[in-house]
């Protein structure tokens, strides 16, 4: 789901440009996005979600803790997004799969270099159209995967929502925690923007590590020697 969401928002930023480059890039991402969905049980596990926390989320309507006006946009959501999930014909993405030309085009895309103007002169041609021709090919060609995004877009919102936020120190660069309190779908971990450092996080059942990497491009592998304040966030379905 984290890639998907990368994913398309690259395709939502290059495809609403106006330059070749940036459409041809777009027109990446939407591979991309057709390759990580072609998972056959991608779209069964988004169903299978929803109806999860849409059934979790019922059981709250009585709580006087939980906004009724929040709970109902959120169900809501829920229920078009699984209603527009089931009415996606056959398989994810398959309206790409079915446009000979894309496929082509996908196809020289796994060559370097492979996507230029002599190899795929069509290619070429399109990339050359108006501008608001090929914007209209990117709506027809992204509208029927919205339910999928929609419903990754739910469940991340849902999980990001509920974590739970705990301030630490990690002592010359490196962090441990054992024992099962650490357990957790997604772990969020905010540091200040100025340090020179980035988080390597080694996580299983039994313990959960941290090490403060100094950012370098010879990516020479040692600890930031210098303690390190930081928020971690434990999020959980």
């Amino acid at each position: 789901m984290l890639r998907l969401e990368n994913l398309f928002n690259k395709v939502d930023f290059f495809s609403k440009c106006n330059t070749p480059t940036e459409h041809h890039s777009a027109l990446v991402a939407l591979f991309e996005i057709l390759d990580v969905t072609s998972r056959a049980d991608l779209k069964s596990d988004l169903l299978q979600e929803l109806e999860k926390q849409r059934t979790m989320l019922e059981s709250l309507r009585k709580n006087p803790d939980v906004s009724e006006v929040a709970l109902n946009n959120v169900l809501t959501d829920i229920k078009v997004t699984f209603r527009d999930l089931l009415n996606i014909p056959g398989k994810i993405g398959g309206h790409l799969r079915d446009n000979e030309w894309l496929m082509n085009i996908k196809q020289r895309m796994s060559i370097p270099g492979g996507a230029c103007e002599f190899d795929l002169p069509s290619y070429h041609y399109w990339l050359c159209q108006p501008q608001e021709y090929r914007h209209q090919d990117f709506k027809v060609w992204i509208e029927p995967l919205i339910p999928i995004r929609e419903g990754f877009k739910i469940v991340l919102m849902l999980l990001r929502n509920s974590g739970r936020t705990f301030h630490y120190i990690a002592k010359q660069g490196q962090f441990q925690h054992a024992g099962s309190d650490h357990t957790a779908h997604m772990i969020r971990l905010r540091i200040e923007e100025n340090l020179p450092c980035v988080p390597e996080i080694s996580a299983n059942k039994y313990a959960l590590s941290i090490r403060f990497i100094p950012f370098s491009l010879e990516q020479k592998v040692k600890v930031y020697e210098s303690d390190i304040e930081f928020e971690l966030t434990l999020c959980n379905l």
